[in-house]
């Protein structure tokens, strides 16, 4: 019997513990979280209103539910927890699936001032994730500056327009949710340096903001203009294409007077974070042009536009996990179809699936073929790996400190969540804390 590791419960880990019990009747697959809960950014990324999406945690519950797969969460792996090496002798074989844990910066003055915050931070406070805090995000803040136009920046925008009727049905933990509802935000600008043929967000997404109740989507038909692949979208791949059609039809529709209002702007570069008695106040931007061959160029004129909320929505990007080679130019673990490389050469029994391994590219689905590559290696190597006898983990791992939430705790955290969202009026409600989770998974009451 093979012993596999996979470290991460997102969809990328998932899918790796699916394709190797898939491929191979011999292996027994424990996925390994630092958090008490499963499924990674499926429950801490995706927006609480993309139900849709949302319902995936299905797909990944019945993966997690095989018989020669275990979950095992609230066990940290490095520093303070489990070491690479001590995980390397519990197991035949590890997958590292550790995704990409910390944002991009913009690397421009004023970015740390308070009222700045990575879209990151703001995402994880309205998703309930226990690391998270109420930083009091939106505490004065009449106006808001998203930075970035991806599907991220869309949906804070989205969030930050929607209103209690909307946000009531979702599982957002009831402080952010009366939070955003009592929010006094009226204008989210959200800003992307390069034109709108270049946007990264895709359609649905970007459409979305067109059906926000009382809300108006503005965009500058002169702004869009100064994009080649605007004036003539016809050689623009379909998605790009689509997008432009959409922000076509916004740039010939007026506002209505909605009470908030969304204003998506483009070719306008972070140039400099500017203070209001200590707090951000504006962002200073320096418009861009094409500059023939993809790419932008700045042209000295500059403009500043108002925000005592700012959100940076610019990417993410993998972190070293102390045990394991790291290359910092790209944020990943150098790996040959997934195998972990040291100085060059294949480590035996290491491996890496999802964004750890290639980067923080593609949408969700996109980890299925990644994590098959990687199980297919590991089971190449699977008649040197399985020569060591590898009993259950389980004790060893408890007796290194851990005490790992199982997938009965998982299931009472479940039900804690049911029973908080009954006694609220509402439906599943995210518990939003360590403590309150740690107490649900031991079968207590909140």
């Amino acid at each position: 019997m093979l012993r596999v590791a996979v470290v991460g419960s997102g969809p990328s880990g998932c899918y790796t513990a699916q394709s190797l019990v898939q491929l191979d009747s011999g292996v027994r697959v424990d996925v390994l979280d630092r958090l008490p809960c499963p499924y990674g950014l499926v429950r801490y990324g995706v927006a609480p209103d993309h139900e849709k999406i949302k319902s995936l945690q299905n797909n990944l519950r019945a993966v997690l539910e095989h018989e020669r797969v275990r979950f095992l969460g609230g066990v940290q792996i490095g520093p303070g927890g489990v070491t690479v090496a001590q995980l390397r002798e519990l197991y035949h074989a590890v997958v590292y699936c550790v995704g990409a844990a910390t944002d991009r910066h913009l690397g421009i003055p004023g970015e740390d001032l308070p009222g700045s915050w990575s879209a990151t931070q703001f995402v994880s406070w309205y998703s309930a994730h226990p690391d998270a805090v109420d930083a009091g995000f939106l505490r004065d803040a009449r106006s808001a500056v998203v930075i970035g136009v991806g599907n991220v920046a869309v949906d804070v925008t989205r969030m930050l327009a929607r209103g209690l009727t909307e946000l009531t049905p979702t599982d957002m933990p009831q402080a952010a949710l009366t939070t955003l509802a009592d929010s006094r935000v009226s204008e989210i600008h959200m800003v992307g340096r390069r034109g709108p043929s270049q946007a990264r967000f895709t359609t649905k997404e970007l459409r979305e903001l067109g059906t926000l109740p009382e809300t108006d989507v503005v965009v500058d038909p002169a702004e869009l203009a100064l994009d080649p692949g605007y004036t003539d979208p016809s050689a623009l791949p379909a998605p790009q294409r689509r997008n432009v059609e959409v922000l076509r039809g916004w740039a010939g529709t007026p506002p209505t007077g909605a009470p908030r209002r969304i204003r998506l702007r483009f070719f306008l570069r972070p140039a400099e974070l500017l203070a209001e008695q200590g707090h951000v106040g504006a962002v200073r931007f320096e418009r861009t042009a094409p500059d023939g061959h993809g790419g932008v160029t700045g042209t000295g004129r500059h403009e500043v536009i108002g925000g005592q909320l700012v959100l940076r929505s610019v990417g993410y990007r993998g972190v070293p996990l102390e045990g394991l080679p790291f290359d910092p130019a790209t944020g990943t673990v150098p790996n040959l179809s997934g195998r972990v490389l040291r100085e060059g050469a294949v480590a035996p029994g290491e491996y890496v699936a999802g964004w750890i391994k290639r980067g923080p590219t593609g949408v969700i689905g996109t980890n299925r073929p990644c994590a098959k590559e990687t199980a297919t290696s590991l089971l190449e190597d699977a008649p040197a790996l399985a020569r060591r006898a590898a009993p259950d983990p389980l004790p060893a791992l408890r007796a290194a400190g851990t005490d790992p939430v199982e997938w009965p705790g998982w299931q009472s955290i479940e039900r804690a969540e049911a029973d908080l969202g009954t006694s609220l009026g509402r439906g599943v409600v995210k518990l939003p804390d360590w403590p309150s989770l740690l107490k649900a998974a031991a079968g207590k009451a909140p």
